[in-house]
């Protein structure tokens, strides 16, 4: 089955960090997904850009399209990952994993089956 393995924080603390603390975190991520590609199981993985170029489009009788996320939380959607897991433990497991790779921060990894994948067309 594979798994969205969404990626949450403050946005604040994460757009804070110095170009070497970034670079940092990504080259321990890409040791998690270095070894999850070897192995077959990493899908799509996106880092999302600020929330300030967001757009969302509330539905209703009319959609409305907001600029902004307007979510009501303290952390944002930063990014996510798609892999493949037989289990959710094993999805769990590669969870903590990238939670151990970016220990900075105080955000959350929520993981979610996904019910309906297409891999897509779009050039990387």
């Amino acid at each position: 089955m594979r798994y969205a393995i969404l990626c949450y924080d403050s946005e604040d603390v994460v757009g804070a960090w110095s170009k070497q603390e970034d670079d940092a975190t990504m080259v321990r991520l890409a040791v998690v997904t270095n070894d999850l590609a070897a192995q077959g199981r990493l899908g799509p993985v996106a880092r999302l850009l600020p929330t300030t170029a967001a757009t969302t489009v509330r539905k209703g009788r009319e959609n409305l399209v907001i600029d902004g996320p307007f979510a009501e939380t303290k952390e944002q959607l930063l990014g996510f990952y798609i892999v493949d897991c037989a289990t959710l433990d094993e999805a769990i497991e590669v969870a903590r994993s990238l939670a151990r790779a970016n220990s900075q921060g105080v955000g959350s990894y929520e993981i979610r089956p996904v019910g309906h994948f297409r891999p897509g067309t779009a050039p990387a």
